[in-house]
Order: structure tokens, then C-alpha cells, then sequence
């Protein structure tokens, strides 16, 4: 748990840190065009100088960034797992294959929909939206290709599934870490977080279903369907064996082994169906592992399509959560959170005020640090004691923790959820499109806003049982 440095920048030298955090990522993104790493790392670079300016030990900042980045190391190499993953799935013919099944499988109409719930069941297994993303959600967009249903509705569809299991799953990293900041039981903390995330689901399955009537009569036969049927067949030995390693993937997921070993069990299965089947040499498949899975089928759509993956392509992710997280740790040894809490706490008239204002806190905080392997620890941390005081329950704070952090990391272009997000399923690093096609992300945010603002829905303190606790 964090605690607070003797030392802390004052209320004006915290306002120049975010304003020049901010300067920073607008300029380094929009103005000159820099990579998210790069302006994450200047970002932190700048922090680091400003707070040493303004009195604060760099051997403090340097040990609170060593455990930062140690806190985020199971993310990384899941990130490099996942690389490899979907590289040997690609070489193996277990995505291809899925690939063709689906589009044999699937309509225009139903697509959508059967997308939103598979994802949801996987995510929701698995405890991952990382390992959905690159695996059916990796299948699905290459069915999207096929069929003619839109890249940003196809993408949205497989956020709304691959978060919504990745908020309420007791398996899920978020939850976990968010239940361990405020002290809140899991499960608890899940069941309170439905209320806002619920309905925001229901609605974008409800979306999905509507908007997929207009995709019914869509031609699914024509040249480039045909295309993407013939060369796949012919540019793979497809074999309903090569679907073992999802098999063997969803078995250990079932059995709640932990992810690591799970994804590398998947690989393997992937390694030996590639050479039995596809008559790959480790070679090549050593290469798939690293570079990715590289078609040369000389139809693009198809090459497009299949030539994903390696642990390179998610070297650019890990550079983004480190740098991730040495811009947010400098930020929390200076205590600059701890004063705007302060300010939140000086302003809250009432409850509804006070939750408000922690919301936003926590929404501004990860928006600019794109990590919430940070957020969370940073802002629950100074916030917890604020809920109780006001008769809340902490599982509020729980339940806004998720809205803003789990909602809004696949929709910020420079989080690293958000970069990985969009480079594993192919699209450029700053694309919104698919945001109006992801309704739950955004929408349980602004209900868990209508609820602080309301006071409807926010659960009050149990003061007997807290009592009942206290005692014992």
C-alpha cells in the first residue's frame, strides 16, 4: 500500500507537474507525432526533473518506480506470452482455421451479437481481456474481413465482450488489485460494479442485435469471400486437430490454472500441430514466435488478415507500461495526488460532491498516466478513508475504480490496455472509430457518474456490521 513521502510538493508546484504532464502528451502526440513510449517517457523524465526541483529525493522517486514497474512485471511477460501466442496459433493454422469455420458458420446479422457473447464467456473464464483480444478476438476480425461487417463495429463488439468479463471476472487482475486497495471483498466489489455495468452491457448487446438487422441481407458470397475461402484452404493443411490448442487453452482456464502456464501450454499444442500438419521447420517457427507469422499469399486481404503476432509486436506495449509507470510513480512520491485529494476534501459539501470529485480524480489520473496498474493503487489509496466518512461503503469507490479505469483503458490511445488493444487487433495507433460501437466502456461510466451526482444506487455503510467487525 502506498504512503505518502514526508515530503511533498505544495498545491502550486502540483498543478505545474499535471499542466506540464499534460503539455507534454498533447504536444509529443498531436503536434510533433512521437510515439506514446516516447512522450510517456519524456513525460516521466520531466516529472522526475520538476519534483527533484522542487525538493523531492530522486532516491525516493527511483525506489517507488522500481516497485512500480516490479508490480507490473505477471503484465509484461503476458504481453510477451500473448505475442507468441498468437504468432504460433498463426503458423499452426489454428486461427485460419478458425477463421473458415466462421465464415462457413456465421451471418452478416447474427455476427455481431455471437461476437459481444463469446467474448464475454471467454473473458470472463479466462480473467483476461488481453488473452480474449488475441485469441477469438484476433479469429474474429479476420471473419469480420471475410463477411463485409465493419472493422470498428467488430472491434466494438469484441471490447464490450472482452471488458465486461475482464471487470466482473473474480479472475481478473482489475478487480483484484481494486478489491485490494479499498479493502473490499471480491466478490462484494463485482456484484456492486454489475449495477452500473449491467444495464451499459445489456444496452450494447441490445445495439448489437439492432444494428445488425441492417447487415442481414449483406453479400457474404461474392469474390472476396471466395477468395479469402480458396487461399486459406490452400495455403493451409486445415484439420478440425488444429483447433486443440484453444481446446487445451479453455480446459486449463476451466481448472483456474493461472494464465502464464496456460497461454505456454497453448503454445506448445501450437508448436508440434505446426509441424505435423503445416510441415513447418522450428525454423520458421521459431521466426513466427518473434517477428510474427508473415503470408505471402499474394492476396492481401489474406495477408493482412494472417500475418499477426511474435513477442516484437508487443515490445512496443511493454515500453508503454514501463514508461507508464515511471511518470505515474514520480507523480505519487511528490504526493501531487494526495494534494488534489485534499482539494476534493475541501470542497466536498456532501457526498454527492465527494464522490463526484473522486471519480473525476481517478478518471484525469489514468487518463494521464494510461496505466491503471498505477491509478488504482495511487488514488485508492489516498482516497478510501474518504467514503467512510461521508457513510459510504467502499465498494463505490470499488465500483468507479473499474468504470473509469477497466472503461476507459481501451479507449485512451497512449494506455498501454489502449495501444495494446489496437495493435492486436490491426488498427492504427490512434483510431476512435470503434468508440460509438463500444457502447458499455463509456456507458457505465456515465451511469456510475448519474448515480454519485443522484446518490441513487450508492451504497450506504453498514455501521452495525463495521461495528460487528471492529470488535472482534
Amino acid at each position: 500500500m502506498y504512503q505518502e513521502t514526508k515530503k511533498r510538493v505544495k498545491p502550486w508546484q502540483a498543478a505545474i507537474m499535471v499542466i506540464v504532464g499534460i503539455v507534454i502528451i498533447f504536444l509529443g502526440l498531436k503536434v510533433v507525432g512521437a510515439k506514446n513510449q516516447i512522450t510517456l517517457l519524456v513525460d516521466g523524465v520531466a516529472m522526475c526533473a520538476l519534483a527533484s526541483l522542487f525538493g523531492i529525493k530522486f532516491s525516493d522517486m527511483q525506489e517507488d518506480i522500481k516497485s512500480t514497474i516490479n508490480s507490473m512485471l505477471i503484465a509484461i511477460l503476458i504481453m510477451i506470452a500473448v505475442g507468441v501466442l498468437i504468432g504460433t496459433w498463426m503458423i499452426s493454422g489454428t486461427v485460419p482455421l478458425m477463421v473458415y469455420y466462421g465464415m462457413k458458420v456465421l451471418t452478416p446479422g447474427m455476427f455481431l451479437p455471437t461476437v459481444c457473447i463469446v467474448c464475454t464467456l471467454m473473458s470472463t473464464m479466462a480473467g483476461t481481456s488481453w488473452g480474449t483480444l488475441a485469441t477469438v478476438g484476433v479469429a474474429f476480425m479476420g471473419v469480420a474481413q471475410g463477411l463485409g461487417v465493419p472493422i470498428p463495429a467488430t472491434v466494438g463488439a469484441i471490447c464490450v465482450g472482452s471488458f465486461f468479463g475482464d471487470k466482473i471476472s473474480p479472475l481478473s487482475d482489475s478487480p483484484v488489485l481494486v478489491s485490494s486497495v479499498t479493502d473490499v471483498p471480491l466478490m462484494e466489489g463485482i456484484k456492486h460494479a454489475l449495477i452500473s455495468t449491467g444495464p451499459a452491457y445489456l444496452a450494447s448487446l441490445v445495439f448489437f442485435v439492432i444494428y445488425g438487422f441492417g447487415l442481414r441481407d449483406g453479400q457474404i458470397a461474392g469474390e472476396t469471400y471466395e477468395a479469402i475461402i480458396t487461399t486459406v484452404s490452400e495455403q493451409f493443411n486445415l484439420n478440425p486437430l488444429l483447433l486443440l490448442p484453444p481446446v487445451v487453452v479453455m480446459v486449463l482456464i476451466l481448472m483456474k490454472r493461472p494464465t502464464l502456464p496456460t497461454f505456454t501450454a497453448g503454445i506448445i499444442a501450437a508448436i508440434i500441430l505446426a509441424v505435423i500438419f503445416q510441415g513447418s521447420s522450428m525454423s520458421e517457427i521459431c521466426d513466427a514466435m518473434y517477428n510474427g507469422y508473415v503470408s505471402n499469399s499474394g492476396v492481401e486481404i489474406v495477408d493482412k488478415m494472417i500475418s499477426r503476432g511474435g513477442m516484437s509486436s508487443m515490445l512496443g506495449t511493454v515500453g508503454l507500461l514501463i514508461a507508464a509507470g515511471v511518470f505515474g510513480a514520480t507523480l505519487r512520491t511528490a504526493g501531487v495526488v494526495g494534494i488534489f485529494v485534499d482539494m476534493v476534501r475541501k470542497m466536498s459539501s456532501n457526498y454527492r460532491v465527494m464522490a463526484v470529485g473522486v471519480m473525476v480524480l481517478h478518471a484525469a489520473f489514468f487518463t494521464i498516466t494510461g496505466a491503471y496498474y498505477v491509478s488504482y493503487p495511487v488514488i485508492g489509496s489516498v482516497t478510501k478513508d474518504l467514503f467512510p466518512a461521508y457513510d459510504l461503503d467502499d465498494k463505490n469507490m470499488m465500483r468507479m475504480f473499474l468504470d473509469t479505469g477497466t472503461g476507459l483503458a481501451p479507449l485512451v490511445p497512449w494506455s498501454t490496455t489502449g495501444a495494446y488493444t489496437r495493435s492486436t487487433l490491426g488498427l492504427s495507433a490512434t483510431s476512435m472509430s470503434f468508440v460509438a460501437f463500444a457502447p458499455m466502456l463509456w456507458g457505465s461510466i456515465l451511469i456510475s457518474l448519474v448515480m454519485a451526482i443522484t446518490g441513487i444506487g450508492m451504497a450506504k455503510l453498514d455501521k452495525s456490521a463495521a461495528k460487528k467487525a471492529e470488535e472482534v
